[in-house]
């Protein structure tokens, strides 16, 4: 592996187990600020620092289609996300996320008509197995009504990944995602104050500090780290690093909170990443282009919702 293979291969691994954080820390940072108001205040902060970062290169990310998908992309499905978690264990909250790669796979073939092979059909059902026992399993703060509402913003950042892929097309990928993670924040600040109220002050340092490395280090940098490293690899491989975030959350889940994990959420989890696992070894088995060639054509892989 060369120099800047590995350093693609760590980026995207850092990235990966940094995304992996922002279930644990969203749990955190609710505590002090409602659903909302915390989608407005994580998405205004990352856009104030990618927007000076990618301040030349601004003037073809805008559009309407730009605004509105990062309006209801970005923002509506973070909102249901944290009022999905704040109704359910952390370790179920980041099981369900494994799920993504498998809707978005489903939603690209039923939009896009996308066909996956048989392999691949077959992990995505496993996986969608394995949901269907971590959303049943008890235990731990879990419940039925934040498991669905995770639910729900996991099929809403699945089809916006798919619509994604057209918008960054001839774009900068850090200028869109500057102007969609505003155009989120703009459309949280009428929905925070209207059902929620003016903002409280942080109850305790702790919750402060957990917004502000959601913000940051669950936000910012990963989506930073996942842009450098996925020039030098295939959009499929890249995203298989995605899978590291629902193992950094279950085990925060129960180490940090101590959500007690069931046999149920166990063999669910596992099914999970199983799946992710069979479905993604005919994108494996046909990406063996050189390095060379592969840094010649940069792959534009949608960012996923984190």
């Amino acid at each position: 592996m060369n120099s800047d293979l590995r350093r693609s291969v760590t980026a995207l691994t850092v990235a990966g187990l940094l995304w992996g954080t922002t279930v644990p820390l969203s749990k955190v940072a609710l505590e002090w600020l409602p659903p909302a108001w915390l989608t407005f205040a994580r998405f205004s902060v990352a856009a104030a620092v990618l927007l000076v970062v990618a301040r030349h290169r601004l003037r073809t990310a805008w559009s309407p289609a730009v605004l509105a998908w990062g309006a209801v992309g970005y923002g509506g499905t973070v909102l249901v996300q944290n009022a999905g978690i704040t109704k359910t264990s952390v370790s179920d909250a980041a099981l369900l996320i494994g799920a993504t790669p498998v809707l978005v796979a489903i939603v690209a073939a039923v939009w896009r008509h996308a066909v996956a092979r048989p392999v691949a059909w077959a992990g995505f059902v496993l996986s969608l197995a394995g949901v269907g026992l971590v959303a049943g399993g008890p235990g731990g703060g879990a419940t039925a009504t934040g498991d669905g509402l995770v639910l729900v913003s996991l099929l809403l950042s699945a089809t916006f990944t798919v619509a994604q892929t057209g918008l960054l097309r001839g774009r900068d990928p850090i200028a869109v995602t500057a102007v969609q993670f505003l155009a989120a924040a703009a459309a949280m600040l009428p929905v925070a104050v209207a059902r929620e109220g003016m903002p409280p002050f942080p109850s305790n340092a702790g919750t402060f500090l957990a917004f502000t490395a959601l913000a940051l280090g669950g936000t910012v940098l990963p989506f930073a780290l996942f842009a450098y490293g996925q020039v030098r690899v295939s959009a499929e491989v890249a995203g298989s690093f995605l899978n590291l975030e629902p193992l950094v959350g279950a085990v925060a889940g129960a180490v940090a909170f101590r959500n007690p994990v069931g046999a149920q959420q166990v063999l669910g989890g596992a099914a999970i990443l199983a799946g992710i696992g069979l479905s993604s070894l005919p994108l494996l088995a046909v990406r063996r282009a050189s390095v060379p060639a592969r840094a010649a054509a940069p792959a534009r892989a949608a960012v996923p919702v984190r």
